[in-house]
């Protein structure tokens, strides 16, 4: 079964449309206020309109996130979607038509035709990459399609955190020749209950996919054309498409030193690259790769904790609660798959994260705190290197 056909057969994610009445599904890459943050340097002026590119949109997540928050805040955009299942793209039309947005275009096409529709300011592609028969030829018509000053969010699958996966999927393959996709399902469903206990993938606590719906679990195991990336193939394959990343997230997960015991170093020349595929191992957990990219050359965009004009806003926690938090026990909790991660803030710091608004500049929450410059600025850049590693902090003037 080609990869259009599965997606034709079962859209994936799993989406009602209904639900966008109850709910809007969040989350990374291509949140707005987090692409400012990675591809823009917190400094991107709202009110300019922003050309989007969906590549590879399936049922609508980045599609409906992006055009929600932006028509919230009342800021204008034009998005293209692109998607090879005209299954697919109608739960995302639907989806959209349910919220009553605009300004959307759909194509039914490849991403290898991006460059055709182009330029760009930002493109979204997530978890398509991965599927391609020449993911390079993915990542060079990306860079083709992207303006000059604009940037990538992706997303592949990663090695490690699917142990377990790639086997069963070899397995399933070689057993399922010239079956109808339902087949395979029911194959796949039946054999996978004789899978021991042994097995990498019954030991794998993070994968759970394949217990939410048919879609996943044939996107999962039964998938036809799926390569996970290392952080050095990704890196790799960035590189070649004359890209450069502008953030993982959380880069925090990618830091050698928060794996390694106390008092030891990373070897002396080990470059930052080797050293983040060396976490990758040792952390062991990571399923997939987000991360935002540019073109390369173009300087890094990186907000500036001491501009007094940032806005930071904070992703899980709202101020008051952070504050309370941190004033209590002088850290937060951040839960990832297989593993919980204690983030020490200093508790000297609540009175400046209960100010945090996602609408107030940094000069004006130290008018507010009532704290001179330079006791404000040690005080907020500790914040900012406790929280922005985490993905806890990103900096927008996009008000939502």
């Amino acid at each position: 079964m080609s990869v259009e056909e599965q997606y034709d057969t079962y859209p994936y994610p799993t989406r009602n449309p209904m639900d966008e009445y109850k709910r809007l599904v969040t989350g990374s890459p291509s949140f707005p206020i987090e692409i400012d943050h990675f591809v823009f340097g917190g400094k991107r002026n709202w009110r300019k309109p922003i050309r989007i590119l969906i590549a590879g949109g399936g049922t609508g997540d980045a599609l409906v996130q992006i055009a929600q928050v932006l028509t919230s805040a009342g800021r204008p955009y034009d998005i293209t979607y692109m998607d090879l299942s005209t299954a697919a793209r109608e739960v995302a039309e639907t989806r959209i038509d349910a919220r009553k947005l605009k300004n959307v275009t759909y194509k039914t096409a490849s991403l290898l035709d991006a460059p055709d529709f182009g330029p760009f300011d930002y493109i979204d592609c997530c978890g398509v990459l991965h599927h391609l028969p020449d993911p390079d030829s993915g990542f060079a018509a990306l860079a083709d399609a992207l303006a000059p000053e604009g940037g990538l969010g992706l997303m592949v699958y990663a090695p490690y955190g699917r142990s377990g996966v790639y086997p069963l999927q070899s397995a399933f393959g070689a057993l399922s020749q010239g079956m109808t996709a339902a087949e395979r399902l029911k194959l796949g469903r039946k054999t996978l209950k004789n899978v021991p206990a042994a097995h990498p993938f019954r030991r794998n606590p993070t994968v759970v996919d394949h217990k939410q719906s048919d879609a996943e679990f044939y996107d999962l195991l039964l998938h036809s054309q799926d390569r996970p990336f290392t952080v050095g193939e990704l890196c790799a394959a960035l590189d070649r498409a004359e890209l450069q990343p502008s953030g993982f997230l959380p880069a925090a997960q990618y830091d050698l030193a928060e794996m390694l015991p106390t008092g030891v170093m990373r070897p002396k020349g080990m470059s930052d690259l080797v050293a983040m595929d060396i976490a990758e191992k040792l952390r062991g957990n990571i399923k997939t790769h987000v991360t935002y990219a540019v073109a390369k050359g173009r300087t890094l965009p990186s907000p500036d904790a001491k501009d007094e004009w940032a806005v930071p806003h904070l992703r899980s926690l709202d101020g008051l609660r952070l504050s309370g938090l941190v004033a209590r026990k002088g850290q937060i909790i951040l839960d990832f798959p297989g593993e919980s991660v204690a983030i020490k803030i200093p508790r000297e710091t609540a009175p400046l994260l209960a100010l945090i608004d996602g609408r107030t500049p940094l000069g004006v929450l130290r008018q507010r705190a009532g704290l001179d410059a330079l006791l404000f600025r040690s005080l907020w850049q500790r914040v900012h290197d406790s929280l922005v590693p985490w993905n806890q902090i990103n900096y927008s003037k996009l008000y939502v």
